[in-house]
């Protein structure tokens, strides 16, 4: 009997509520990004010790996330989602009301913490309450939450703090989480846990090396740009610690009887390359969700709200179609779906290497757009791979690490494109700066056509300073470029990845043969 509601409810009133609390979640990953100055002001704190805000969250949510399909095991899928959402209400509900930074970040570990098993077990239970073939348009409705959520997060978040306070992006959840505490309580089903036979002692060990190893790993991430990485000694302690961690984590969960993380899932291939490929479907989403809104407020001069607008019809194309992919998901090889998404968005990244200065609005918007496109045709498709040959009591495990693989490639993915762009940005300096002096016939043609443009002084003060805002302005918007385009190389070269996975379609019965 499949968990989820009781017979006379049907599956379809469980997958939006399960939907509308991954959405809760992974939207305040984001939301809180553009609030810091705020925060930092509100709070008598400086805009570095407020961005503690954001890694307090993401670490916590790192190490539960991939023990939250013991969890759900050990304790009951129900049981453990309930406590989830009311531990992720309150917590927001004291980050609202936080009267210190100290107290906000201590809030935002708890929320991180309480929200890290939404995710997994929610999709978990969407996976389990469907039968196969009627998961793809069940994952469509899930797949909007997980895919549009970061997108419209720092648009929201904008507008809030903006209209309101920044306690209000906190707040709002409070309605929110009781509401789905309600709901959960009456549509789904427990399954019975002591039907599984006594419980075995918990791997205490394997906890604190998941805690050492992603948690170290997801504050080198967060921290490592600003700490300037191995130039810092704590990031470099850091990285050893994880790497340590990784080490004594996958020898001890591979001969334990009863893991808190199951790695022996990535023995198959069928699960294995799909993780690879969810991870780097969230360094793309990531990454270009924090390049695009940078790249219009820094070169184009857009405020957060309409750098955050930029965004947003993404996320429409996005909600139109997921349930279009998910409709053929039943019809057509997921390897062909999954290869349209990596073509159309690697296609999209690399035509953003076209940008210039006075790009329009509605330019940087049908980019977005048409990355947006590619996100339907991967989300679906590769989730659909990772679970069609997982045996159902081992759903909740299989969920917790995609899951992991997602979050934690957007992780790396932000961290990824913020390097890449201050160190291109330092290599295209140095290079125009050669370039700025009087044996070039073309810097003098430069000098004189801003001199006049902008009336200069007789000593030339003014027009060197014009020039040298120019050279930055180049320099930042070919450091932008070579973002794009590296990020879609990279998502072009995943397309082999398929040939590794067996066919088939979303039924879960293999393609035919042509």
């Amino acid at each position: 009997m499949n968990e989820g509601a009781p017979r006379a409810v049907t599956p379809w009133l469980i997958a939006p509520v399960v939907a509308l609390a991954a959405f809760m979640e992974i939207m305040d990953i984001s939301i809180a990004n553009v609030a810091l100055p705020h925060i930092a002001g509100s709070l008598s704190s400086s805009q570095n010790e407020s961005t503690w805000v954001l890694t307090s969250y993401l670490v916590t949510n790192a190490i539960i996330m991939p023990i939250s399909g013991w969890l759900a095991n050990t304790f009951g899928r129900k049981r453990l989602f309930l406590v989830c959402i009311a531990g992720f209400t309150v917590s927001s509900l004291l980050c609202g009301l936080a009267p210190s930074l100290a107290s906000l970040i201590a809030m935002r570990a708890l929320q991180g913490a309480t929200g890290g098993g939404l995710q997994p077990v929610g999709q978990a239970i969407l996976t389990d309450s469907f039968p196969p073939e009627k998961r793809g348009m069940a994952s469509a409705v899930y797949g909007i939450a997980a895919v549009v959520a970061p997108i419209i997060g720092p648009t929201l978040g904008g507008w809030i703090t903006d209209n309101y306070d920044w306690r209000w992006i906190f707040l709002i959840n409070v309605p929110v989480g009781v509401l789905l505490v309600m709901l959960v309580q009456s549509l789904i089903r427990e399954r019975g846990v002591a039907a599984r036979g006594p419980r075995r002692s918990v791997d205490w060990a394997g906890f604190g090396f998941v805690g050492l190893a992603l948690g170290c790993l997801q504050v080198v991430l967060d921290r490592g740009q600003d700490a300037d990485w191995l130039g810092s000694g704590l990031i470099t302690a850091l990285i050893i610690a994880s790497v340590i961690g990784f080490v004594l984590l996958t020898w001890r969960e591979l001969t334990h009887p009863d893991p808190m993380v199951d790695l022996k899932l990535f023995r198959d291939p069928g699960f294995a390359v799909p993780f690879v490929m969810m991870l780097m479907l969230g360094f793309m989403l990531f990454g270009s969700t924090f390049l695009i809104p940078a790249f219009a407020q820094q070169l184009m001069g857009y405020r957060a709200v309409d750098a955050g607008m930029v965004l947003s019809p993404g996320g429409l194309i996005t909600i139109v179609l997921m349930p279009v992919v998910g409709r053929a998901i039943n019809k057509v090889d997921t390897r062909l779906l999954a290869a349209i998404g990596f073509v159309v968005g690697g296609f999209g990244l690399l035509l953003m290497t076209h940008l210039y200065l006075g790009a329009s609005f509605q330019t940087l918007l049908w980019m977005r757009v048409l990355q947006a496109a590619s996100l339907p045709f991967l989300f679906l498709p590769i989730n659909n791979m990772a679970f069609r040959d997982v045996p159902r009591d081992k759903t909740n495990n299989a969920s917790a690490l995609i899951n992991l693989a997602r979050n934690f490639g957007g992780s790396i993915g932000i961290a990824f494109a913020s390097t890449m762009l201050t160190r291109r940005e330092q290599f295209h300096q140095s290079r125009i700066v050669e370039n700025l002096q009087g044996l070039n016939p073309a810097y003098g043609d430069l000098t004189h056509q801003i001199g006049s443009a902008i009336g200069a002084a007789p000593d030339g003060t003014t027009t060197l300073a014009s020039v040298y805002q120019v050279a930055q302005q180049q320099a930042a918007l070919l450091s932008y470029l070579d973002d794009f385009k590296l990020l879609g190389i990279l998502f072009l070269a995943l397309l082999p990845l398929l040939l590794l996975v067996r066919a088939g379609k979303g039924g879960g019965g293999p393609a035919p043969a042509h």
